[in-house]
């Protein structure tokens, strides 16, 4: 019995690994100092944060990557790099433009990892998952590469929170008999809007280490708490 076959349009993936590219070589253009980096570093940035989404995706889901199976995918990455690297004087002043560009990448991913799983016969979590590794595995190789703390774990404007709740509605879009391409425009829709409230009204997170704190003190209020 054949495995169910899910395509994903070119144009759409190839719109998010040309998006994910320009967003990667900006954020590596904007390093100084001792992290500046040249232009090859910056190209593989962009390249590795293009194309990083599609690969790990694909990887979850132990099927052949569709980025390694068309010139197209690595062409475009690099060309989207170079544009950004060629551009970076122009968007540092437009952070707004930044911003929106990091919401419809993570929106994107995200969308087409959970369609992708989905359509493949995985259950509603692990398509979840799947997406959301989709969303922020380009970020997430990007800061190993660049020997960064890894934004994901640390804290933040809701990051991979807004990817799994974009994946999430997706899914059970998808369950309750929604076409895929629907649900997942309505998937990148909530992504970006979440991801987009979040670094505007500056939400995230509680940090673990004040939770902590916060708990020691209402048992020990006796107990001075030394900060760092």
């Amino acid at each position: 019995m054949n495995e169910p076959v899910f395509v994903i349009p070119l144009w759409a993936d190839l719109t998010a690994v040309g998006l994910g590219g320009i967003q990667g070589a900006l954020f590596a253009s904007g390093f100084r100092g001792q992290r500046r980096l040249d232009l090859l570093g910056v190209a593989i940035i962009g390249i590795v944060v293009g194309m990083g989404g599609g690969l790990i995706r694909d990887l979850l889901l132990n099927v052949t990557p569709t980025t390694l199976q068309s010139n197209w995918y690595l062409l475009t990455a690099t060309g989207a790099a170079l544009l950004g690297m060629l551009l970076a004087g122009l968007f540092q002043r437009l952070n707004a433009v930044i911003v929106g560009l990091d919401a419809l990448v993570i929106g994107l991913f995200g969308a087409f990892g959970t369609s992708k799983a989905l359509v493949l016969g995985l259950p509603l979590v692990p398509a979840v998952f799947v997406g959301v590794c989709a969303a922020v595995g380009g970020g997430i190789l990007r800061d190993m590469i660049m020997g960064l703390p890894v934004a994901i774990m640390h804290v933040g404007s809701l990051y991979a929170v807004a990817a799994g709740a974009g994946c999430l509605v997706l899914a059970v879009a998808h369950e309750l008999g929604l076409d895929v391409v629907i649900a997942s425009a309505i998937g990148i829709v909530v992504t970006a809007v979440i991801r987009l409230l979040a670094v505007m009204f500056d939400i995230s997170l509680p940090e673990q280490r004040a939770l902590y704190r916060r708990k020691v003190a209402v048992e020990t209020s006796t107990i001075p708490i030394v900060k760092p």
